[in-house]
């Protein structure tokens, strides 16, 4: 997730729907829509795509990509509202940031004591949810043993890894 965009990536044998991709856009931007209306006490709603993308590459590309452009936004967003905050105009703000390199950007945070690097990684890159095996031990109520067992639990990554170690992390939990 970023800002206000969610990506998802479904196992290839996941057979959410059969797989029809107008039933999971339907669904995912209804859900979505209504969720973010209900916690936040307003309507809201939300668009929806489906990107089929063949291969693992085009996968690891696909979510390397998102993290850039999470970082990219992250980075005009805070330079955007910390100029409005200092009351530059919608346009004023909109225009000063616009014409900036990245580094003019993180000047112009740095001038403010904003350290752009210092931020938490989630509100520069995104976070991720995902599920994974966790071992669980139980105890057999009819023999009394301790057994040990398998268990998907979803995880809430705020600390997202970066550039080759994104990709790997990605392989390691997704393939």
């Amino acid at each position: 997730t970023q800002s206000d965009e969610i990506s998802l990536l479904f196992h290839y044998r996941d057979e959410s729907f059969n797989r029809k991709e107008r039933k999971i856009l339907s669904i995912l931007a209804g859900e979505a829509s209504a969720k973010f209306s209900v916690m936040h006490g307003q309507m809201a709603t939300f668009d929806a795509r489906v990107c089929v993308l063949p291969n693992s590459q085009l996968v690891d590309d696909y979510f390397r990509w998102r993290q850039e452009d999470a970082h990219r936004n992250a980075l005009n967003a805070h330079c955007y509202w910390m100029l409005r905050k200092s009351g530059h105009a919608v346009g004023a703000a909109t225009e000063q940031v616009k014409g900036l390199n990245r580094q003019e950007k993180h000047d112009l945070l740095f001038s403010q004591q904003i350290n752009f690097n210092e931020l938490p990684a989630w509100q520069k890159r995104g976070t991720g949810v995902y599920w994974k095996d966790v071992e669980k031990t139980g105890l057999n109520p009819k023999t009394g043993e301790t057994t040990q067992t398998t268990r998907r639990q979803l995880v809430a990554d705020f600390d997202l890894p970066l550039n080759e170690f994104y990709s790997e992390f990605i392989r390691q939990n997704f393939f």
